[in-house]
């Protein structure tokens, strides 16, 4: 039975804004990758590793999985609190 995960990205350092983290992800997870002696490239017989899947929801990337038999785990993103604060606290003293 394949296995898969399914979650939303993370952000990479060069983003600011999470504009592109509405998509969720469903990606196979290999089990069979090796290191290729001559190059020391990693290497594998499974293609499935290769294919990332986008969905606009969780729902729809769960249908898929089930409705393909695939096994997932589904990872949630973790909720950000955002702590607001004035340029002026930087000098009051507690």
């Amino acid at each position: 039975m394949k296995k898969a995960k399914i979650y939303i990205p993370s952000k990479t350092a060069m983003q600011s804004g999470r504009g592109k983290q509405k998509s969720w992800i469903l990606e196979f997870v290999t089990k069979d990758s090796r290191i290729n002696p001559l190059m020391g490239w990693e290497s594998s017989t499974d293609t499935l590793g290769e294919v990332v899947l986008k969905f606009s929801s969780k729902e729809k990337a769960i249908e898929y999985a089930k409705k393909n038999s695939i096994s997932y785990k589904l990872i949630e993103p973790k909720k950000k609190e955002f702590v607001i604060k004035s340029y002026a606290d930087n000098f009051l003293k507690n």
